[in-house]
C-alpha cells in the first residue's frame, strides 16, 4: 500500500493519538496494528520509535476489545470520513 505523504502524516498523528484505537486506522487506511508498527518504525526516528512502542504497548485505549465503554468510539470529526 502507498500512501501519500498526507497520509502518511495521518497515521503517524493517528498512532500517536491516547484515544484513537488501531482499529481505527484500519478501518481508514487498512493497516492492522503489526503493520502500523512497522509503518512507524520505518518513518520514525530510533529514539522517536522507542518512545511510542513504550506509550502504545498496553494501552487500553489504542485496543477497542480492552477498552472501557465509558470511554468514546475514538473517532474524532477530523477522523471521520463518510462514504
Amino acid at each position: 500500500m502507498t500512501l501519500t505523504n498526507s497520509e502518511a502524516s495521518r497515521v503517524i498523528e493517528m498512532a500517536w493519538e491516547d484515544r484513537t484505537p488501531f482499529e481505527a486506522i484500519e478501518k481508514q487506511f487498512g493497516m492492522g496494528e503489526a503493520q502500523v508498527i512497522r509503518f512507524m518504525r520505518r518513518h520514525l526516528k530510533p529514539n522517536s520509535f522507542k518512545l511510542w512502542r513504550e506509550r502504545v504497548s498496553g494501552r487500553q485505549t489504542k485496543h477497542l476489545q480492552l477498552r472501557d465503554p465509558a470511554v468514546s468510539r475514538g473517532y474524532c470529526r477530523a477522523q471521520y470520513k463518510p462514504r
